[in-house]
């Protein structure tokens, strides 16, 4: 069985590059739209050359990691495992370059993140992963985030946090905290973590919809 660890790893060195680049391009977009409701034409013009370095780099990286998940990762994964936690790490960063791309470009990396969200999926099945391991419920987490953030699609991520989420918790109810604690100490930490994240959101998600239909 390939190592959680050793995936965790792996995911981890490249999340940290990328993540200090998204903080940067959201802090960056939001001081542009305040510059921009300021009329300050001279601020504006200096901050999207800076943000446009900021793409520039944030394209690279995430092309570099796609590209190594594509000819090495990918390729030489032992074990239908792997391969879910593969695909979903591809998926999320295609998900992370629609987050700022526009156009086709944006177009094209949202299709791109549904196929590898789906290719994990298919794996799912095959890895015959339980509904609470942490790799299963990570993909629910993100391509359920991905759904509400990137395609605006609120019921279709509610729809598919709170279908895991029943799973599981039919799950936990048959089999009790065992269904868990056999996943071993840091999954079961992982998929308590996730699992609270899923519900965190649903509520927030509920929420808006409920909001938006009560607007007149």
């Amino acid at each position: 069985m390939f190592s959680l660890l050793r995936l965790n790893l792996i995911s981890v060195a490249y999340k940290n590059v990328i993540g200090s680049l998204r903080a940067a391009w959201r802090i960056i977009s939001s001081i542009e739209q305040k510059e921009e409701s300021r009329k300050n034409d001279d601020h504006v013009v200096l901050v999207k050359d800076y943000r446009s370095k900021v793409e520039s780099e944030f394209s690279n990286v995430c092309a570099s990691i796609l590209e190594l998940l594509d000819s090495n990762l990918i390729p030489s994964g032992s074990s239908s495992e792997s391969k879910v936690f593969y695909y979903k790490m591809k998926g999320d960063y295609h998900k992370y370059l629609a987050e700022f791309k526009i156009g086709d470009e944006r177009k094209s990396a949202a299709e791109d993140t549904v196929l590898s969200y789906k290719a994990a999926q298919v794996y799912i099945a095959a890895a015959d992963l339980p509904s609470t391991h942490p790799i299963r419920l990570g993909l629910a987490l993100n391509f359920s985030v991905f759904y509400y953030e990137i395609l605006n699609q609120s019921d279709k991520a509610c729809a598919m946090a709170k279908q895991l989420l029943k799973i599981v918790c039919f799950v936990v109810r048959v089999s009790g905290s065992q269904g868990l604690l056999m996943l071993g100490e840091e999954s079961y930490k992982d998929s308590t973590l996730i699992m609270q994240l899923l519900r965190d959101n649903l509520t927030l998600w509920t929420s808006d919809v409920q909001d938006q239909l009560d607007e007149p």
